[in-house]
């Protein structure tokens, strides 16, 4: 069975907040700072460290 990535990342993240219930000021700084580095001039580093 193929599931989609974004599928996959939402269903965690649900279970995530469900469960360990952190605050949502941390969340949206994750996920800002995920979106803003992956846009950054960093993006080709940390596309090669992760592979």
């Amino acid at each position: 069975m193929d599931v989609p990535l974004w599928l996959a990342l939402l269903v965690v993240g649900v279970l995530g907040v469900k469960l360990i219930r952190p605050p949502w000021w941390l969340i949206a700084a994750l996920l800002l700072g995920g979106y803003l580095l992956a846009d950054s001039l960093l993006a080709p580093v940390i596309d090669t460290a992760v592979k």
